[in-house]
């Protein structure tokens, strides 16, 4: 009983080290992100300036006063909130019909909406930009708006569909004996029940969205562009600024963060729902 007690013992504290471990590497790519951004682009280069140099906000003051940082993170809160709100109303009734009035194509439905996540962006660039120029969206929070929802609804309504299988049907029909129509299957016992669901595919598409990179660089150029702009901007034919480019991606990076410590639970609760309690 000792030996087991024992190897008990050292296997609880190898598995808390482990996990110490993958978190810190996990954590590395930030924190050095973090600490380039104050240092000034010579010292970010130098191997002897790791850890020890003079910080400067040189980096972060450039960014808001000669890049307009405000502006740029304006679309990205614009484009992201809106296009995660559009993928959600179309995406819950989507899966609700998916969930519970399956039909005999349902799986074949789910199938190629996933599948549409496999072609190429660059595939269907050329004749995006050309369709969008003629149409005068080019550079519009309408058309980024429209291009995440897009982009994001087949993993929205996978989610969301999982989650409300796990809902008894039978509730659903209860409120349908009661006289409760579509809509109001949908908001008074549905959304309620899947909340915590709901909430993380939410918190998962805004990510999505505020992380979009290729479409948001190449469909806009300054009244839509997003943070992702910013970030590119700092390309010169000179090379990459790393201070400035990291202190731009430190910025960037910091809503989501800030975003996720403060929604753990609701993330939490969303990715376990349905889990063996």
């Amino acid at each position: 009983m000792a030996i087991v007690a024992q190897n008990s013992k050292y296997g609880k504290a190898g598995r808390t080290i482990l996990a110490w471990g993958v978190g810190l590497l996990f954590f590395f790519p930030i924190f050095w992100l973090v600490l380039t951004s104050f240092k000034t682009d010579a010292d970010a280069v130098k191997p002897e300036f790791l850890f020890f140099f003079t910080p400067t906000l040189e980096n972060y003051l450039n960014m808001t006063e000669n890049y307009d940082y405000w502006r740029f993170a304006t679309n990205s809160v614009i484009t992201s909130v809106f296009a995660t709100l559009f993928t959600l109303a179309v995406g819950i009734p989507c899966a609700y019909a998916m969930a519970f009035n399956p039909s005999r194509g349902t799986k074949d439905i789910l199938m190629w909406m996933l599948s549409t996540k496999m072609l190429p962006a660059a595939a269907v660039l050329y004749p995006m930009t050309f369709l969008t120029k003629s149409m005068g969206l080019f550079d519009t929070h309408f058309l980024v708006i429209m291009v995440l929802s897009l982009i994001n609804l087949p993993i929205v309504v996978w989610m969301l569909f999982t989650y409300f299988k796990e809902i008894p049907k039978e509730i659903i029909e209860a409120g349908q004996m009661d006289g409760v129509n579509t809509l109001g299957e949908i908001r008074e016992i549905l959304i309620p029940l899947a909340w915590g669901g709901i909430a993380s595919t939410a918190l998962l598409c805004f990510i999505f969205c505020w992380n979009e990179a290729y479409w948001t660089v190449r469909l806009t150029t300054t009244e839509a562009a997003t943070l992702s702009k910013l970030i590119e901007g700092n390309r010169a034919p000179e090379g990459l600024f790393f201070g400035r480019l990291s202190a731009v991606s430190a910025a960037a990076v910091g809503p989501i963060v800030v975003l996720g410590w403060f929604c753990q639970k609701q993330l939490v609760q969303g990715l376990t729902f349905g889990a063996v309690k």
